[in-house]
């Protein structure tokens, strides 16, 4: 998935299946694959907010565990997308 972000190639059949699978399995993420997730999809401009929500409370489940350039990206993704999250931002 980063590839098509790093090159600016939307592919929404791709984001839509990556999206619904991290759901399944968020909870064994770890720190960097969650930032991961919400960097490459607003790249992009992926817009999933309930996934995003997912991983915000993931992430503040956790949020301890980031390193500081995993809270960066996970902050800039969401503040990228124009996604709320003021819990999350509150954690970081």
């Amino acid at each position: 998935a980063w590839a098509f972000a790093t090159l600016g190639k939307p592919a929404p059949q791709l984001f839509d299946a990556i999206a619904r699978e991290s759901e399944k399995h968020i909870g064994s993420f770890k720190p960097q694959e969650l930032a991961n997730i919400v960097t490459t999809f607003a790249t992009l401009g992926v817009r999933t907010p309930q996934r995003f929500d997912a991983i915000a409370r993931e992430s503040i489940q956790r949020i301890d565990t980031f390193h500081p350039q995993e809270l960066v990206n996970t902050a800039w993704a969401f503040a990228t997308l124009g996604k709320p999250a003021p819990q999350l931002f509150d954690a970081i």
